[in-house]
């Protein structure tokens, strides 16, 4: 039988949960004010900066290249992590900690410091092309692909270390290669993992501005950065609207994944 939470349980979850939601549920109000600047409304509401996200070709455009540099740059790191977890996983080498931390570095060094690599590293490419390097979204994908492999590699690791390492060592012995086993055997059991691994680290990708800032300049605009030059520079209440809409997606996917969870049998 399954236990519930006593009444006194559920009213403190509430109270952390309205305590933990109350700075993103004044943002809907400030997005709905008629002046030109961050404000509360202090009477009529306006949906001027609703207007403004649909006007403004800029939020359009710096939303579709998020979206794109977060496909890709989730994509190709969710490659590049499965590769190197099941690498690690399947053949154990003899270094396979400190193979495994050296793939943990980003996640391990200040944010700082590899924005500063990651800026003369692109530099350096567009002394080569100016399409791959720096300013470029080549370059931000390329840049975001070393951020959140890290992520990745945490959560395939995990989901690997729950598989039966008897069932590889099965198939090796019935004479299945490294591959066939990869993609036959272990990759079937740890499809969740994988599939997590890549939705994080496209939501990594998707918010990641602290590499972004130190990478870009005028051409490659993500969504997060224009963002920030609308906090710095000219404080545009339209930052709100998007902020709203973001919370918006957010909560209907959150709601459909409970929906799907609820009708998954028991």
């Amino acid at each position: 039988m399954r236990a519930r939470p006593s009444a006194v349980a559920l009213v403190l979850a509430a109270l952390v949960a309205a305590f933990l939601l109350a700075p993103l549920l004044a943002v809907v109000p400030i997005s709905l004010t008629p002046a030109r600047f961050l404000t509360m409304p202090t009477g009529e509401l306006s949906l001027i900066h609703y207007r403004d996200l649909i006007d403004n070709p800029d939020w359009g455009r710096s939303i579709l290249l998020s979206l794109r540099i977060g496909l890709v740059s989730s994509t190709v790191a969710t490659a590049l992590a499965l590769a190197f977890a099941l690498g690690v996983w399947m053949f154990q080498p003899r270094l396979s900690g400190l193979l495994v931390g050296f793939a943990l570095l980003p996640m391990i060094v200040p944010p700082v410091v590899s924005a500063m690599i990651l800026y003369f590293f692109l530099t350096r490419l567009s002394q080569v092309s100016d399409a791959i390097g720096y300013d470029s979204w080549i370059g931000v994908t390329l840049a975001h692909i070393v951020m959140i492999v890290p992520c990745a590699v945490v959560l395939i690791l995990v989901a690997l270390a729950q598989v039966d390492r008897r069932i590889d060592l099965a198939a090796r012995g019935l004479g299945a290669g490294a591959l066939r086993r990869a993609f036959t055997i272990i990759l079937p059991n740890i499809r969740f993992g994988v599939v997590t691994a890549a939705v994080m680290a496209f939501v990594l990708s998707w918010e990641e501005i602290g590499v972004t800032l130190f990478v870009t300049s005028v051409n490659a605009i993500t969504l997060p950065r224009l963002m920030w030059m609308g906090v710095h520079d000219n404080i545009d209440p339209a930052i709100a609207a998007i902020s709203v809409v973001l919370i918006v997606i957010t909560t209907i996917a959150l709601l459909i994944r409970m929906l799907l969870q609820r009708e998954e049998p028991a």
